[in-house]
């Protein structure tokens, strides 16, 4: 443990930790607590957009993933960042119009059932906890190779931190410390970018060409088909990108953070050119990592090439630079996982224990405490499945997540604002059939089983054959959706629909998150 890293390392937790110190003194009620107040503006939002959505599984998988499969990576960057236009057109401003805390605000705003409610509070929970592992595997890789400390113990504490923000800050420092680290990681990725496209001569064309008589590929390392031969695995996680972002909870709850719809727009304006300009680096930082560490170091400091980014940063930059990257990288995942853990915090505070248990009948101080102590319960149980999951790839565990997110809460978001004849049964079903499809078809893949020792979780044969399932489980969620709906005996209430698309439209009434 150098003296340069661990100084670093501190600086980033002493800056986090002073971020939720003011945020905690203006964290007062309830909307406070969710939302900030719903007073971020357009610009603030849209980094904290990209900061939530640049983690782990982006900077450090998805580097990892182009270094060590080429083209096969890159679906990865490009699907991501595509996620942002169905996001733009389809979601961000009916979602802010209708919702008020958390995803099930919105669906409920049309149908009043404690049943639908419950539904996508559960549906939160399970995406927001897979999702987190994944930020903690990379977290506890990181730490390990910054500061030479037990994978175990790293997790643990980037659990306590993370916990720590939720419970004193709120949504008002996870938004600044997501807006912080967005800043930090576009920064010190555009040095990085540079210093390794300028060891290429800044020739683009050179840098093709060098990749391809660099790694164990060869010329393959170009071409698609390296870790996705499958057809319909590679069609499936493309499916999962690019429809996943609509239906993460995490990132959804985000512009309930603005005062109105138009903001909400803008915000995710801003967030797709700051994704976007982040995600042409990765190409970069993927190819001078094949390029300047080598896949035998890479896959030596870890096997699923989650140091990839940090250690081209020693390569290029020396101590100091491999320090800053990976303290920054560190800041990206306590950022992330902070607004996992109050996502999934919110949903079982509010959804469940306020609108479920206590039927409305609870005051905004004892809401904000019951959803404190959920933080803690929801840190535990992720950091104990992190503990389980360090072989494997940060980037995979999040577009599984973003697959049980486009299979459970897509088809039901969709529904909810653009069909008329959509109920309450056809929600639930539809969610139900989404998320259990994709949970035990995830189970029984080959990520989870391999008959080689070491290459999954459990050693085995895989009863499905794709590694990511979400080709089947979307049309599923959509046909759970449908059939629940056309097979209940259910009447639609018109004058509900209408106000529903009126207000979705129009944003009338809204004014800010208090008065949904």
């Amino acid at each position: 443990m150098s003296l340069l890293s661990l100084s670093l390392f501190l600086s980033i937790v002493l800056l986090t930790l002073t971020i939720t110190y003011f945020s905690a003194k203006k964290t007062k009620n309830a909307s406070d607590f969710y939302t900030a107040g719903g007073g971020l503006t357009a610009w603030q939002n849209g980094l904290a957009v990209a900061g939530d959505f640049m983690s782990a599984a982006s900077f450090l998988g998805i580097t990892g993933a182009i270094a060590l499969i080429g083209f096969d990576g890159f679906y990865m960057s490009i699907g991501n960042l595509m996620a942002f236009l169905f996001l733009l057109y389809l979601v961000a401003e009916p979602l802010r119009n209708l919702g008020k805390f958390t995803l099930a605000d919105m669906i409920t705003s049309r149908f009043n059932s404690k049943k639908v409610r419950g539904m996508a509070a559960i549906s939160t929970l399970v995406i927001s906890i897979f999702y987190m592992i994944a930020q903690l595997v990379g977290a506890g890789g990181l730490i390990k190779l910054l500061l030479g400390i037990d994978y175990g113990l790293a997790v643990l504490i980037v659990g306590i931190m993370m916990t720590i923000y939720v419970i004193f800050g709120g949504m008002t420092a996870t938004s600044w410390v997501q807006i912080t680290k967005a800043v930090l990681l576009l920064g010190g990725s555009s040095i990085l970018t540079f210093m390794v496209f300028s060891k290429f001569n800044f020739s683009v064309s050179e840098m093709f060409h060098h990749v391809k008589t660099v790694t164990p590929l060869g010329t393959d390392y170009l071409q698609p088909g390296n870790k996705y031969k499958d057809g319909l695995d590679m069609i499936s996680l493309n499916m999962a990108l690019v429809l996943g972002a609509a239906g993460l909870p995490h990132l959804l709850v985000r512009f309930f953070t603005v005062k109105d719809a138009v903001t909400a727009r803008k915000s995710v304006v801003y967030s797709t050119w700051f994704i976007g300009a982040f995600f042409v680096m990765t190409i970069f930082l993927g190819f001078g990592a094949a390029s300047f560490v080598g896949f035998d170091a890479i896959v030596g400091a870890d096997p699923a090439g989650n140091m990839a980014a940090p250690l081209l940063s020693l390569i290029v930059g020396g101590d100091f630079l491999f320090a800053f990257i990976a303290a920054v990288a560190f800041a990206t995942i306590l950022a992330v996982v902070s607004g996992l853990v109050l996502t999934s915090a919110s949903a079982f505070a509010h959804d469940i224990y306020s609108e479920i248990i206590k039927d409305g009948k609870i005051s905004a101080k004892e809401q904000v405490m019951v959803a404190r102590i959920a933080s803690i319960g929801v840190a535990a149980a992720s950091i104990l499945l992190a503990l389980f999951s360090q072989t494997l790839n940060v980037a995979f565990l999040s577009v599984l997540a973003l697959g049980i997110a486009a299979s459970a809460n897509l088809p039901v978001i969709l529904f909810t604002i653009y069909w008329k004849r959509f109920n309450a049964s056809g929600a639930i079903t539809g969610m139900l059939v989404g998320l259990l499809s994709s949970v035990i078809l995830v189970f029984l893949s080959p990520n989870v089983w391999n008959s080689e020792p070491g290459a999954a979780i459990f050693v085995g044969e895989a009863l499905f054959p794709l590694g990511n399932p979400t080709i089947f489980t979307v049309p599923l969620g959509f046909l759970g959706a449908y059939l629940g709906t056309i097979l209940s005996s259910e009447k639609v209430d018109e004058e509900k629909y209408a106000e529903v698309v009126y207000k979705s439209n129009t944003g009338h009434g809204v004014k800010s998150v208090q008065n949904h």
